[in-house]
């Protein structure tokens, strides 16, 4: 069994009726669509799918700091007001 990522699903072929109903109904919460009772693709907000984008983002900058900190003992001190 596939695990579905959202509180919402509705088949394909319901979904094709009224694509903007079933967002208006599910509100800000992501909906799988489903193919054969199997997840074909998630119906998300803009301001849903800008909140993960934001957020793997974040995560990209995280790892970017951590891999600079184990570096930080090669550093090179610099003073920003007197450039």
């Amino acid at each position: 069994m596939q695990t579905i990522y959202a509180d919402y699903s509705i088949s394909m072929s319901e979904f094709k009726k009224n694509p903007a109903q079933v967002l208006k109904t599910a509100g800000e919460k992501p909906v799988a669509v489903l193919n054969h009772n199997r997840p074909a693709f998630y119906m998300i907000t803009p301001k849903l799918f800008e909140a993960l984008v934001e957020e793997l983002a974040d995560r990209d900058l995280i790892e970017l700091t951590r891999q600079r900190l184990l570096k930080k003992d090669t550093a090179i001190e610099v003073d920003i007001d007197h450039i």
